[in-house]
């Protein structure tokens, strides 16, 4: 019978000793040698992994600090040998065993009256050991943030004093990198971990404290800038939000970041592009109240608005009580509303009682007559002057497209954790919002005259708009200017004949015989994908621990064993280069174990108490895989694809049916390929085994094409 797999022969070194050959369990020897205050190093290989042991290594033993040992150590009273501690216990606050044991020495309490108070004592140290009283509190801060990160103890434990002092690292003008680096990132923690601490940060911190720090050049400082700036953001309560936004207008956040990030020659990092992504779309989340705010149709001074855009429009100035009949001067309004577009001529304010989009519309179409005023004069008399079929409704369009943007920009919907989708354009204007509306108003009207529309297009006319704006995003803009000659390059016309090459490239077959083939090879092809996702597992996937802080880079990887009988799990120090070897993975999951895959908001961990339970895009990428009775292993997929692959292939390996969207588009893309080399078959057309060569590059480039 082999050993099991966790057991292996290994030569031992030990200082002034006689290697001696073992047998050892990789993993639970290891760990009691660990905790005892010994460390495992393989000379012959630079893996330092405990679960890379094999079978043949020479390992010599040394020792390594344990908590208790590290503990007594940063209360040295000498600064060199409390340095060189702080700096081995930066290192070791990674492993989850030390840190708790570090912890329940009470070593979080240690460090911040080191913080609190400690660092005092060496103000007077500073001035002449500036280099070393910035490391000793980096490595400080470091440990401290490592510790916090495993979430063993609550944030709510800390004290004023604490948030002051790392708030006043954030303050100064001058402070070492790493130091407020680290302090930046304490700070986002707390405010994200805890609504009590958010109120205690707040009154700490000011926008216009942040701003320098994002006026510099390093992006990593930015980039922590701008995720506390987004932390008090999403944490304010909902009536200080819209007074937030309005400092950070005031400090004019908007053209900073702009000038000092967006356009910055420097390429912008997946961690500032995500900043960027949550701040965009909390500055958008600013228009929900408007959004799903209703108009009161009794309430005059949204009715004025109303009056306004008629009198732009049409010139002229509200008349006197006296001035006609009622009968006449209603007649008259009447008359202008429906030119203007509106459903209910009668009474327009009740087109705005829809939510979405409420009074936003109503306010984006005011910002367009006033600020864009001949185009919107423009737009109002060419319809009022067609036939009433052919009449493109600005009333109407303005409202239904303010919901289209709305849905296109997700407002009103909390920041996805994974996401990097920020669009440049938007941070160029103080309305961008309303700038983006009067583009694409105006794109509507122009592909409505295209497309010959009448009334009963509307709808059609809206999918067009819809495909137009979201192809000229696609290419991620600059400027409001780049996205409107983006928009001018896809006419009706350009979209047909997209549409028409899309049609060719999925031409679906209907007739008889094409389906029941279909239907014959179809089992085949769901072998053949069934194969892939499992081959997948057998490859494996790297995946973000859980956490509530974002910029951890804590990893862990997971793998199916190649005979499909086991899963391989277990904590990487970092992102893998290629796949991680099974016996690199520490821990094991026998797939006869599983009882159940499970998704979205029915996952253990989607349940917990945290931002994380109210993201839709994280729900969308959970999944946990249930064993034993009430065991879990919980995962958030690292992207769309990789979720699909996953939950596939769990699910085949349990027997059942794989039902994500990736299958469905895999079965349809495979099925038309092999329904078209079949058909080529009958036709008898040869298809060449190998690729025909690529041309080799002309030597001679002084040539002209005769066009006639």
């Amino acid at each position: 019978m082999p050993p099991p797999a966790d057991i292996v022969k290994v030569a031992i070194e030990w200082p002034g000793a006689f290697p001696k050959l073992m047998e050892i369990d990789q993993v639970g020897e290891s760990r009691r040698l660990e905790g005892c205050g010994f460390n495992f190093l393989d000379p012959e290989n630079s893996s330092q992994n405990r679960n890379n042991i094999k079978n043949g290594s020479i390992l010599r033993l040394t020792t390594s600090p344990t908590a208790l040992q590290l503990h007594e150590r940063i209360q040295s009273s000498s600064m060199d040998a409390k340095l060189e501690a702080l700096k081995d216990l930066a290192n070791a606050s990674r492993d989850i065993t030390f840190a708790q044991e570090f912890i329940n020495l009470d070593g979080i309490s240690l460090l911040t009256q080191m913080v609190e108070s400690g660092t005092e004592r060496y103000q007077k140290l500073q001035k002449i050991m500036k280099p070393c009283f910035g490391d000793l509190l980096s490595f400080t801060l470091t440990a401290f943030v490592e510790l916090m990160d495993h979430g063993i103890i609550s944030w709510d434990t800390f004290s004023v004093a604490f948030i002051k002092k790392i708030a006043s690292f954030v303050n100064k003008s001058a402070m070492d990198t790493a130091v407020l680096q680290r302090s930046l990132a304490i700070l986002e923690s707390m405010v994200l971990n805890s609504q009590d601490l958010y109120h205690k940060v707040a009154q700490e911190i000011t926008i216009g404290q942040l701003i320098p720090h994002l006026q510099g050049t390093d992006q990593d400082i930015q980039t922590y800038t701008v995720a506390v700036i987004n932390a008090l953001f999403l944490k304010a309560p909902e009536e200080k939000r819209q007074e937030m936004a309005h400092i950070l207008a005031q400090k004019q956040l908007r053209s900073i970041i702009l000038t000092n990030v967006i356009r910055n020659p420097t390429p912008i990092n997946d961690e500032m592009a995500h900043q960027l992504y949550v701040l965009q779309v909390l500055t958008f989340n600013l228009l929900e109240d408007r959004m799903m705010t209703k108009m009161d149709p009794q309430d005059q001074a949204q009715r004025d608005i109303i009056f306004e855009l008629r009198r732009i429009a049409f010139d002229v100035e509200c008349e006197p009580n006296n001035s006609g009949s009622i009968e006449k001067r209603k007649s008259m309004y009447t008359r202008d509303y429906k030119k203007l577009g509106f459903i209910n001529h009668v009474n327009p304010a009740v087109d705005f009682t829809q939510i979405p989009p409420g009074m936003l519309a109503l306010d984006n179409m005011l910002y367009f007559a006033r600020h864009h005023q001949d185009a919107y004069i423009r737009i109002v008399l060419e319809n009022s002057s067609r036939e009433d079929k052919h009449e493109c409704p600005f009333g109407r369009s303005s409202i239904e497209l303010t919901k289209m943007l709305c849905e296109i920009l997700k407002v009103g919907e909390l920041p996805s954790e994974n996401c990097h989708d920020f669009h440049p354009m938007f941070f160029t204007h103080d309305r961008s919002f309303a700038e983006f509306f009067c583009i694409c108003i105006q794109l509507l009207n122009k592909t409505w005259k295209e497309m010959r529309a009448t009334n009963e297009d509307f709808n059609k006319v809206m999918q067009v708009v819809r495909e137009q704006i979201m192809r000229a995003l696609s290419l991620k803009p600059n400027s409001l200017d780049q996205f409107k000659s983006r928009l001018q390059n896809l006419s009706y016309t350009e979209i047909l004949k997209i549409r028409q090459s899309e049609r060719m490239n999925q031409e679906d077959f209907q007739s008889r015989p094409i389906l029941e083939l279909r239907e014959k090879i179809q089992p085949e092809i769901m072998e053949l994908i069934k194969q892939q996702r499992l081959n997948r597992l057998c490859d494996g996937t790297c995946f973000r621990k859980i956490s509530s802080r974002r910029r951890q880079d804590k990893f862990w990887y997971c793998r199916l064993s190649p005979n499909h009988k086991v899963l391989h799990y277990g904590d990487l120090e970092e992102s893998p280069q290629g796949e991680v070897p099974h016996d690199s993975l520490q821990d094991k999951l026998p797939v006869a174990d599983i009882k159940a895959v499970i998704t979205g908001k029915d996952c253990p961990h989607m349940k917990e108490k945290g931002a994380l339970k109210q993201n839709k895009e994280v729900l969308e990428l959970a999944f946990s895989v249930l064993y034993e009775s009430d065991e879990y292993l919980n995962f958030i997929a690292p992207d769309k694809h990789e979720y699909c692959v996953w939950t596939d292939g769990l699910n085949a390996l349990l027997g059942k049916e794989m039902t994500s969207d990736y299958t469905k588009s895999d079965l349809d893309t495979l099925l038309s390929m092999e329904m078209k080399l079949r058909l080529l078959d009958l036709e008898n057309i040869q298809i060449p085994d190998a690729p025909p060569p690529i041309p080799k590059e002309p030597s001679n480039y002084d040539f002209v094409y005769d066009c006639n």
